[in-house]
């Protein structure tokens, strides 16, 4: 369901109707080949089934972003520029849209901005949430300089974090095992007549309803904010749209079970905010000090993100991760796997 999944090849059906739509990158392959004996046969490939050459009728493949269905009551062939036109005119979602969306650029000034930290306030939290000068030469410090992601081999000869005797970050731990097939990686930029960074925070609703107030939601242009554009959010009061600041942080005492303590916490004031009506959920990491450290951002998330699922509460709340360990590009990656936006107030 968001708009970077894929490539992908969907069929379905209600028992009525039996359609299939391709991604809009169109990487994967559905053939078809209508017969005169009024069967229809579709598969991701063309010869799946014998079929007798002077028995075809139509064939072909579905385009990048089309839809192919086929209507068991009428006994036609929907193409697919009247599919989305009966669709699009269902509801008038464009006044929807103007009405409830919410545009970021068009946020009042937030309430609140944080001063830039000085030189030693800067190595004293990248002290505490574990960069290396690893991390600040190779990963950092090129995308500050070029602007750009930082390019490395698809494979990794690190050694296991769990055989480490070094402290390890929380994601050092964890690796990605999906299939990187792309080269070069698709980016926004390059494929953007078919892909997009945008996305919305907010209550998603009931995805089988219609409701103007499903538009209720922050567009926002990409999923990585600054300072500025967190703090608007943070600020937010529009209709019945609100935010509200977690704090990920437990008490630093070194006693069994403190961190255990801080997640439940965590869990248990999200599910408060859930039924508080608040449409946004802000993970921060601020409040850490002498007594109280921060709580990984991908744990955090990862809780607070399964906590809610299990409470049936997920879908009506948006989260943004505000976090000092924000910096790996996997760990950046796991949290957009939870649907969260993320910002990192210490890369500065």
């Amino acid at each position: 369901m968001e708009p970077w999944d894929g490539p992908a090849s969907i069929s379905f059906t209600d028992g009525k109707m039996i359609g299939a739509t391709l991604d809009r990158n169109g990487l994967r392959p559905s053939r078809f080949v209508v017969t005169k004996d009024d069967r229809v046969i579709m598969a991701s490939e063309a010869g799946v089934l014998p079929i007798d050459p002077s028995n075809v009728k139509e064939k072909g493949r579905l385009q990048p972003g089309k839809m192919f269905v086929v209507d068991m009551e009428q006994g036609r062939i929907i193409e697919d520029t009247e599919l989305k036109k009966a669709i699009c005119s269902q509801q008038p979602y464009a006044e929807w849209l103007n009405k409830y969306k919410i545009r970021l650029a068009e946020l009042p000034e937030p309430r609140v901005t944080f001063t830039h930290l000085e030189h030693d306030q800067i190595f004293k939290y990248q002290r505490a949430f574990g960069y290396s000068t690893e991390d600040l030469d190779t990963i950092i410090a090129p995308m500050a300089i070029d602007g750009k992601e930082p390019i490395g081999s698809m494979g990794t000869d690190a050694p296991l974090a769990v055989l480490s005797d070094q402290p390890q970050h929380l994601t050092s731990y964890f690796k990605q095992l999906f299939a990187q097939v792309t080269n070069p990686p698709i980016d926004p930029i390059r494929e953007r007549l078919v892909m997009s960074l945008a996305t919305f925070v907010g209550n998603n609703g009931n995805l089988l309803d219609e409701d103007p107030l499903h538009c209720h939601s922050v567009a926002l242009n990409h999923p990585i904010l600054n300072n500025y554009e967190l703090e608007k959010i943070r600020s937010i009061d529009t209709g019945i749209f609100q935010a509200k600041t977690l704090h990920t942080y437990f008490r630093a005492d070194g006693k069994p079970g403190s961190m255990e303590k801080g997640l439940q916490r965590l869990c248990r004031y999200a599910v408060d905010a859930v039924e508080d009506g608040f449409e946004v959920i802000i993970l921060s990491d601020r409040a850490i000090d002498s007594e109280h450290a921060a709580i990984p951002s991908l744990l955090a998330a990862s809780a607070v993100h399964h906590h809610l699922i299990r409470k049936g509460y997920r879908g009506q709340v948006g989260l943004i991760v505000e976090a000092g360990d924000v910096w790996e590009v996997h760990h950046f990656a796991a949290l957009l796997g939870f649907g969260v936006t993320a910002i990192n107030p210490y890369r500065h």
